[in-house]
C-alpha cells in the first residue's frame, strides 16, 4: 500500500542525508512539517542553515549536522550521539549521492570511481550499520535508500553510478530480509527524472521545465515514512506511484 498522505510524525525523529539541497532538502522540510524532529546531514553549512530557517519559520525543529559522508568514523559518531540523546531513530533516509562522470568504463579516473563508491555505497553501509539498532528501538522504524533506474538498465557510460545504485539496492534488500520479523521496514526509491543539479549535470541539454521539481518528488517519497506502511524489501517507483517487487517491471 501507499499512504494517502494523512499521517503525522509528531514525536518522531528523522535523519536525512544530503539535506542541504534537492530532494533531501525538501524531504527534510516535509517531514518537519509533519511534526518530526529532523536530523539534517550535509556538507554545505549554508544550505543547512537555510533549511533550518525554513523549518523553524513553519513551526518545526531540526538538528543540523555538517558532515561529509565520506568521513565514515563521523557517521559512527553520529549514531552514537543519536543513541545518547534520543535512544532511538524512527526514520532514516540515505539520500546523499554523487554522479561521478558519464564516460566509458576505461576512461573513468580511479579517484572519481572511488569517490562515487565512497559516497554512494560505503557511506550508506556505514549509515545502515550505525542506525540499525536505533531504528529497531522505534515503534515503526522506516528506512529508505535513494536509487535510480540505471541500477537496472546497465546503460552505456553510466557504469560507476549505476553500479553504486545497484549495490545499495542489494544492501537494502538484504537488510529488509534480516529485519522482516521486526517492526523495521526498509525500501529503495527510484525518484525518476527530477529537476536537480545532478540531473542537469547528467543531461546538460535537457529542458528542466519538462521535469517535476525536487519538492514534488520529495512529497511522494515522504509517503513511505507513514508508520502504517508494512511493505519491506521493495522498490518505490515515484513515476508510477507504487511499490514494486523486484520481479516486476520498473
Amino acid at each position: 500500500m501507499i499512504s494517502d498522505g494523512s499521517f503525522r510524525l509528531d514525536g518522531k525523529l528523522a535523519l536525512v542525508t544530503g539535506a542541504s539541497r534537492g530532494i533531501g532538502y525538501f524531504l527534510a522540510k516535509d517531514l518537519a512539517a509533519r511534526g518530526a524532529h529532523v536530523i539534517a546531514v550535509a556538507r554545505t553549512v549554508g544550505g543547512l542553515e537555510e533549511l533550518d530557517d525554513e523549518i523553524q519559520s513553519a513551526g518545526g525543529s531540526a538538528t543540523l549536522v555538517p558532515l561529509d559522508v565520506t568521513d565514515l568514523p563521523a557517521i559512527d559518531r553520529l549514531g552514537g550521539s543519536i543513541h545518547e540523546r534520543w535512544g532511538k531513530l524512527d526514520i532514516m533516509i540515505a539520500n546523499a549521492g554523487v554522479l561521478g562522470t558519464i564516460s566509458p568504463i576505461g576512461h573513468i579516473e580511479a579517484k572519481v570511481f572511488e569517490k562515487v563508491m565512497s559516497v554512494n555505497v560505503n557511506s550508506v553501509w556505514r549509515l545502515i550499520r550505525t542506525t540499525d539498532p536505533l531504528l529497531r528501538q522505534s515503534e515503526a522504524g522506516r528506512a529508505m535508500v535513494l536509487s535510480s533506474s540505471v541500477a537496472h538498465s546497465a546503460r552505456a557510460f553510466w557504469a560507476a553510478y549505476a553500479a553504486s545504485k545497484a549495490a545499495i539496492e542489494v544492501l537494502a534488500r538484504s537488510w529488509a530480509e534480516e529485519s522482516k520479523q521486526t517492526r523495521l521496514r526498509v525500501n529503495s526509491v527510484d525518484p525518476g527524472g527530477t529537476r536537480t543539479a545532478m540531473r542537469a549535470q547528467a543531461f546538460p541539454g535537457e529542458d528542466p521545465d519538462t521535469l517535476p521539481t525536487a519538492a514534488e518528488v520529495a512529497a511522494k517519497i515522504a509517503l513511505l515514512c507513514d508508520p502504517r506502511i508494512d511493505d519491506t524489501g521493495k522498490l518505490y517507483n515515484v513515476r508510477q506511484g507504487k511499490l514494486l517487487d523486484y520481479n516486476e517491471p520498473g
